[in-house]
Parts: C-alpha cells; structure tokens; sequence
C-alpha cells in the first residue's frame, strides 16, 4: 500500500512563513500530479496548488505570489513554501498524490492525513 505523511503544520502570526512536506512511501513505481488542498471549518476541500511530473504548476488565485510548490522525485515529497501567511488561510492542509504501482499500469490517488495550520492576526 502506500501512505502519503504530511508535516510542517502548526501556529503562525500573520506575515509570517511555514513550510508543509508530504512524503509517500510503499509500493510506488513512478507519481503524476501531486497537489495540497485545504479545508477551514465549514467551508469545502479546496485546491491550494498542484505540480505535474514535469514540474508545471498551477496555484489558487488566493495564495499566488505567497505560495510556492515544488517537488523531491527523488524522495517522492512534494513542499508547499508558504509565505505571507493570512488568517484566512488558517485550514487544514492535506496533500494528494497519483501513484502508479507498476510501468504501464494503473493509477489511484491517495491523500494524506492533513496538517493544522493556524495564522493569527
């Protein structure tokens, strides 16, 4: 199986800076798309930015020019710098990963636990 372990969460002021990892790990032959999402109370899942294989990516209007994602294939992490921190993007944050188990064969997309961030003003 595999697992996708986020770390990085935790309480910040506003202006401030955090930096989110997720690693996967298991029976993993190559990832696509890797991605970090958020969730305030009451509110949906939401996309925060994703990165392909190639490193192209695309970010919420919300956080572009704070935020950058980036990825270790090497360590199959994915990072999400996030500077300039708001209360508003106080969420939790999780990450999403498509692994593919062998050359040629399917794929399925895995998330992680989540990580707590929380911006004060």
């Amino acid at each position: 199986q595999v697992q996708l372990v986020e770390s990085g969460g935790g309480l910040v002021q506003a202006g401030g800076s955090l930096r989110l990892s997720c690693a996967a790990s298991g029976k993993i032959f190559s990832i696509n798309a890797m991605g970090w999402y958020r969730q305030a109370p009451g509110n949906q899942r939401e996309l925060v930015a994703a990165i392909s294989s190639i490193s192209s990516t695309n970010y919420a209007d919300s956080v572009k020019g704070r935020f950058t994602i980036s990825r270790d294939n090497a360590k199959n992490t994915v990072y999400l710098q996030m500077n300039s921190l708001k209360p508003e993007d106080t969420a939790v944050y999780y990450c999403n990963a498509e692994i593919r188990y062998w050359r040629g064969g399917p794929t399925s997309i895995y998330w992680g636990q989540g990580t707590q961030v929380t911006v004060s003003s």
